[in-house]
């Protein structure tokens, strides 16, 4: 597997249903031994596509969001006092209060510092510095 976004996320912003700077953005950590992504047109849309058990953590909303030339961008996050099972993956979501239209952005997997073994312990997430920091549109 490899860095994406969820198609019907992608679809979201093309019809101009997900604002990045101004939506509540949320990270969770996801153990993918639960959880078997399907990131196609028709697949997974939403947070309750996620099963209740393959959610790890889940972040603060992020701050510090940009959107320069379809490059989305934000401050690191930490996930606090996290204990669990193995996460393999960091899924970005727009929660709206509730997983039935909680929108699924992104998913990562190949980052350095995953999986993770959670230990009770804060996870710190530096997101990538590089041209498409965490995702390019």
């Amino acid at each position: 597997m490899a860095n994406r976004l969820y198609e019907q996320g992608r679809e979201a912003f093309a019809r101009g249903q997900i604002d990045w700077v101004g939506a509540t953005v949320r990270a969770l950590l996801v153990d993918l031994a639960d959880y078997t992504p399907n990131t196609a047109v028709g697949g997974d849309d939403n947070l309750d596509d996620i099963p209740a058990g393959a959610r790890v953590a889940t972040s603060a909303p992020l701050t510090g969001k940009t959107a320069t030339g379809g490059v989305c961008d934000a401050a690191d996050v930490t996930f606090t006092s996290v204990s669990g099972d193995v996460a393999e993956a960091i899924v970005l979501f727009v929660d709206s209060g509730t997983p039935s239209t909680s929108r699924l952005i992104a998913i990562i997997d190949t980052a350095t510092g995953l999986p993770v073994t959670p230990d009770g312990n804060n996870i710190a997430v530096t997101w990538d510095n590089g041209a498409n920091r965490i995702f390019r549109l």
